[in-house]
């Protein structure tokens, strides 16, 4: 068969979508593109947003409009599995908890198992590592699509890490709750059990994906002092206002979450530091958000992502009135990813001069090639082709176009 594998949503359905396109792979099918008349489409959804239910609609309705048989897993999915298993052209609906067995029931077992082909041909590979989740953040439906924590055994991880390190240089450790892992396993480990374990393997640099601020205690942190493991972290915050925070059922204050941030500063101090921000919460009226503004701004991240508040049903959050109308929860979002090109150009600004190590992962013409930084930018560097998928180390002498500039300190 030719296979088209779809994907919405987070770096964990993406490395979910790698394991699925690596089943195929090794069962003797083609992957191909929407495009290319495949027989088989593989929906995995997303549900974090009402955005996210439409984009999981539209894509499905597109592979039906292929005439290819189409399968519907994912946190959509698994919410509205009778509405998903209704819409015309869907052959199969996998629940979150099924996603494993789609491939053996589908393509058959593999005849063995085989390095899996980074999803969409990202040069690093995304590898789960937990899933689910055991908090109740009032706004969020994941933990209802994924349910409670559960972990990958360490020793699992180090053998595919060892694997994977036959054609990869860097691996993203992803989880729904990554900051749990191993909590829920006998004898019970942490994350920084499962960095040093990874430590051992050759694999040439681990990034970890997000993190609550909580979950960075000192034995982590001296763990991201390891030139192997990146200098980037993602700590959602979600409000920089106390009385919100509350009522969105977050296990934080803002003082704790800025001391959190200056002691990281302090043990890492090129370190990027990404965050969430919610805004337009129930409630929150327009001194909080000013307030809330002045904290983001005042705080050392490197860059935001931002996201209007979405109303999910059967969540806390849902019910809370009054509701902050459309227009507003618009403006006051504009300003924070405005907020947040200044903070990222800032940080930027801050590289010149810096020598940084960027895995070099697309063309960019002219002898030029593109890669991302441990530190998590992007930078342009004057090498050939035969880097691509390789660890440079450059001197940043500038920045683009949202970019940073870089050039071999070794003969290249």
């Amino acid at each position: 068969m030719k296979v088209s594998i779809l994907n919405l949503g987070c770096k964990v359905n993406q490395a979910e979508c790698s394991e699925i396109e690596a089943g195929f792979v090794a069962s003797g099918h083609q992957i191909a593109g929407l495009s290319e008349k495949p027989d088989l489409c593989i929906i995995n959804t997303c549900s974090v947003t009402a955005k996210s239910d439409y984009q999981s609609r539209q894509l499905i309705r597109r592979a039906n409009r292929t005439g290819a048989r189409v399968v519907v897993t994912g946190c959509y999915a698994d919410l509205n599995r009778e509405v998903v298993a209704r819409m015309e052209g869907v052959d199969r609906v996998f629940a979150n908890s099924e996603k494993s067995r789609i491939v053996g029931e589908i393509a058959g077992p593999t005849a063995a198992e085989v390095i899996p082909l980074q999803f969409n041909g990202r040069s690093r590979f995304s590898l789960k590592v937990q899933d689910g989740c055991n908090y109740s953040c009032s706004y969020c439906l994941i933990p209802k699509a994924r349910g409670r924590s559960r972990s990958r055994p360490l020793d699992s991880i180090v053998r595919k890490v060892e694997d994977l390190s036959l054609k990869y240089q860097e691996v993203v450790l992803t989880g729904i709750h990554l900051g749990t892992y191993g909590y829920d396993l006998l004898p019970q480990v942490s994350l920084s059990d499962l960095l040093r374990a990874l430590l051992q393997t050759p694999i040439g640099r681990i990034r970890l994906s997000s993190l609550e601020i909580n979950e960075i205690n000192d034995d982590l942190l001296e763990l991201l002092t390891e030139e192997r493991v990146c200098s980037h972290l993602h700590i959602p915050l979600q409000s920089g206002n106390d009385r919100i925070l509350r009522l969105m059922s977050r296990s934080y204050n803002l003082e704790r979450f800025a001391a959190g941030l200056t002691k990281i500063r302090e043990v890492l101090p090129n370190v990027s530091i990404g965050t969430d921000v919610i805004v337009g919460f129930p409630t929150e009226d327009v001194t909080e958000f000013n307030t809330s503004y002045d904290l983001i701004a005042a705080l050392p991240f490197t860059y935001l992502h931002v996201f209007p508040f979405s109303a999910r049903s059967g969540t806390a959050a849902s019910l809370l009135i009054p509701k902050v109308p459309e227009d507003e929860k618009r403006e006051r979002a504009a300003r924070l990813v405005c907020l947040g090109k200044q903070k990222k150009s800032a940080f930027m600004d801050s590289q010149v001069g810096k020598i940084l190590d960027p895995l070099m992962e697309g063309e960019c013409g002219d002898d030029h090639l593109i890669g991302t930084t441990g530190n998590y930018l992007k930078v342009r560097v004057p090498v050939q082709r035969r880097h691509l998928k390789k660890i440079v180390s450059v001197r940043i002498t500038g920045s683009a176009n949202d970019m940073l500039i870089g050039v071999p300190i070794n003969n290249l």
